[in-house]
């Protein structure tokens, strides 16, 4: 009854004084909710400092977060209630369109240069890198992000981009326990099966696939296939990531795959 009376003298206080904002009651709360944020998302700005700030806040692309690396110093430019468009055409386990659902991080560094000798990446500083981890331990605790989804730019658009790049030091983040990484003594066992014989393709598209990424299931060995398989190997083997299958990637993807097998 005296909700009802309370509703009753809001409304009629609003009719009286012409506001157009109506009385919401909150006192009720649903049980089946959960954060906006589903994923998080790295980057980097491939520019320095200047030009990275410029484009992130007067540009049509934003993200949540700006880390910056001399000194490494976070900067929000988007509430993390609202969206950022960092994320592009996007994909990951059946989610598409990312930048709805997800939090996005942009780390200042140059990304790579071209040389003679072949493309060149840029290393992260190490204070930087330990900024971007305490603010990814923060996002993910606030909003309930699974390890599974903290995930880089190459992993939900594979072959259109290749940002944090094979300098990115995604084992740190697995010490941290912010991402999945295989287990060293797993992969070890499965790559002498697997250097006896490699998987056919299928096996490599369908298990690609049940790992996240977007890949074609048409049993080629064409090259959005192997797109996927060096956006796979440059975050979790770095020294060699040409996109060619072979027995340590399929031993990794195997045991990150494999429900039972744990991870460290």
């Amino acid at each position: 009854m005296k909700k009802i009376l309370l509703f009753m003298t809001m409304s009629l206080l609003a009719l009286l004084t012409g506001c157009a904002t109506p009385y919401i009651d909150r006192s009720y709360t649903a049980v089946s909710q959960d954060s906006r944020a589903q994923f998080l998302i790295l980057h980097y700005t491939a520019g320095n400092f200047a030009g990275s700030l410029q484009t992130l806040t007067q540009g049509p692309v934003s993200s949540h977060y700006l880390v910056n690396e001399n000194p490494p110093t976070i900067y929000q430019l988007v509430d993390e209630t609202r969206r950022a468009y960092h994320a592009g055409v996007s994909y990951w386990k059946g989610a598409t369109q990312l930048n709805a659902s997800s939090i996005g991080i942009e780390i200042v560094n140059l990304g790579y240069r071209d040389t003679l000798e072949g493309r060149i990446y840029f290393d992260f500083p190490q204070p930087q890198i330990d900024a971007v981890i305490a603010l990814v331990k923060k996002i993910v605790k606030e909003n309930g992000i699974k390890p599974e989804r903290v995930l880089g730019h190459s992993d939900i658009a594979p072959g259109r981009k290749p940002d944090p790049g094979p300098r990115f030091p995604w084992k740190q983040f697995a010490d941290a326990g912010l991402i999945m990484w295989p287990d060293a003594n797993a992969v070890a066992a499965r790559k002498n099966g697997f250097e006896q014989q490699l998987p056919d393709t299928v096996w490599w598209q369908r298990t690609l696939a049940q790992h996240g990424y977007a890949v074609p299931q048409n049993g080629e060995m064409d090259q959005a296939t192997t797109s996927v398989i060096a956006a796979f190997q440059m975050k979790y083997r770095p020294a060699n990531f040409a996109g060619i299958p072979d027995a340590e990637t399929a031993a990794m993807l195997d045991v990150l795959t494999a429900p039972s097998v744990a991870t460290q």
